[in-house]
């Protein structure tokens, strides 16, 4: 479980980076370009924060009994 939780939380820190990339879409992001995720930056936030979770879910799994 602790394994997949940390592929989980590697996966949307490559998410995260990836909705930043440059790409030629028809709508402008936020941040005033053509990125990846047109609804960057705040998809970026929001993968960041469930990378967040599941490393923090993680932790706690990890964490010896009391």
């Amino acid at each position: 479980m602790k394994s997949l939780l940390l592929a989980v939380a590697i996966a949307f820190l490559a998410a995260a980076l990836a909705t930043l990339f440059p790409y030629p879409s028809p709508m402008l992001s936020d941040l005033g370009y053509s990125a990846f995720c047109p609804f960057a930056p705040w998809s970026t936030l929001a993968l960041l924060f469930l990378a967040g979770v599941s490393w923090v879910v993680r932790q706690h799994l990890a964490r010896p009994p009391a």
